[in-house]
């Protein structure tokens, strides 16, 4: 092979690395396209060994952020969470779009990978956290690390520089108590459901009552509640399953699982499947299908149909911080109240109502839910409102003047 490097300069005055060289009798001569001579060198070198070997000289891989974005958000749809083994969500894919949109109006387009540093990242941190709170801010750094580590498996960069970071230069978001619904507030809360009636039968939810008794008495989170099909509740069994279907998948593999019909959502759920296909049609298979598009489909949010619900309560319903009711606080009230029952005479422990919540083990229900279990323990879960004591005739003779 005979062949020789020169520059030469552009017409917008860039000064680019030529390349001409003579292989097994053919003439290349050629750019490299770059404007740097150091990278002008190593993509030619690049070339000229695909050619030795045989291979298609394919284009260089790109070594801006804003092309590695490109062609990295490209490929992400055809990756499978390790977890579940399904693709990546549209909603995850979106989120991810738009962290890496903020990195690239950040740091620039035409910013090289290999010119973002540890500290680099860490000024990006600091700057997203003026406008939102640390545990978004966190979200991004991960998101931005995760196209490192595939730069780096590319080839592109030495270091993934987020990886780099000392714990304490990462965005941290505060960790918030766990709220829940007293077991009184909970029974006014089914109260309020129950008489709840749509103003509009062709836009309301004709199954409130059931679907507030589901997410208080089986701790499924919103989405997996939500999901659930008429054939994931069986009667005969006893038992709810929350398992994945062509309207939602699971968080992770633990999520599987089946969670004990407590009586009194037995009684609520018996009396709905009495006038299921009256109210959802004869074709439904969700237990809690939106009609809203035309065809069935999962609800996706409750939240305006649970403020109508609360406005029915008065006094209002108060959670046990004092705040706004919010749906991840059924899944915590479920916890506090199930740590509070009787497994085969012993009080349960953690790791079942671990399993049961879909975690894959006692850590998390240790740490965000142990101090929950506190109070009297009982052999179910259920929220019911005291009744007033009825008066004897030995004492109403006692009241009489």
């Amino acid at each position: 092979m005979r062949g020789q490097g020169r520059v030469y300069r552009t017409h917008d005055d860039r000064a680019v690395w030529m390349c001409d060289y003579t292989m097994n009798g053919t003439r290349y001569r050629e750019s490299s396209g770059k404007t740097v001579k150091a990278e002008a060198l190593d993509e030619l070198q690049r070339r000229i060994k695909l050619r030795r070997a045989g291979r298609p000289v394919e284009p260089p891989k790109p070594p801006t952020l804003q092309a590695y974005v490109t062609a990295y958000l490209k490929a992400k749809p055809l990756e499978v969470d390790q977890d579940t083994g399904e693709p990546i969500t549209a909603r995850w894919l979106e989120n991810i779009t738009r962290h890496l949109k903020r990195a690239v109006a950040y740091f620039g387009a035409d910013r090289l990978l290999t010119s973002i540093g540890p500290d680099d990242v860490k000024a990006w941190g600091h700057a997203l956290t003026q406008t939102m709170s640390g545990g978004p801010a966190r979200h991004h750094v991960n998101t931005l690390s995760n196209l490192f580590r595939y730069a780096k498996r590319d080839g592109l960069v030495a270091d993934n520089p987020v990886g780099l970071l000392l714990p304490k230069e990462k965005p941290h978001g505060k960790p918030g108590e766990a709220d829940w619904l007293e077991e009184s507030e909970a029974a006014r809360l089914l109260d309020a459901a129950r008489g709840y009636q749509p103003t509009r039968d062709d836009l309301g939810m004709p199954f409130v009552y059931p679907l507030v008794g589901t997410l208080l008495l089986t701790g499924g989170r919103p989405a997996e509640v939500l999901g659930l099909t008429v054939d994931d509740v069986s009667l005969t069994h006893k038992l709810i399953t929350f398992r994945p279907n062509a309207t939602r998948r699971l968080k992770n593999r633990t999520s599987h699982r089946s969670v004990k019909l407590w009586p009194q959502l037995e009684e609520i759920l018996r009396a709905y499947f009495r006038q299921y296909e009256q109210l959802n049609g004869p074709n439904a298979t969700l237990l809690f299908p939106s009609f809203r598009s035309g065809k069935e489909a999962a609800l996706t949010d409750f939240r305006k149909l649970l403020k109508q619900v609360l406005k029915r309560a008065d006094p209002a319903i108060r959670t046990k911080l004092g705040r706004r009711l919010t749906p991840k606080a059924f899944r915590h009230t479920y916890c506090a109240r199930r740590l509070r029952t009787l497994h085969l005479g012993e009080p349960v422990s953690h790791d079942r109502v671990g399993r049961e919540l879909g975690h894959g083990g006692s850590a998390m229900v240790r740490r965000v839910y142990g101090h929950l279990g506190e109070g009297k323990l009982t052999r179910v879960v259920e929220y019911r409102q005291a009744q007033p004591k009825r008066a004897t005739a030995r004492g109403a003779a006692r009241q009489r003047p």
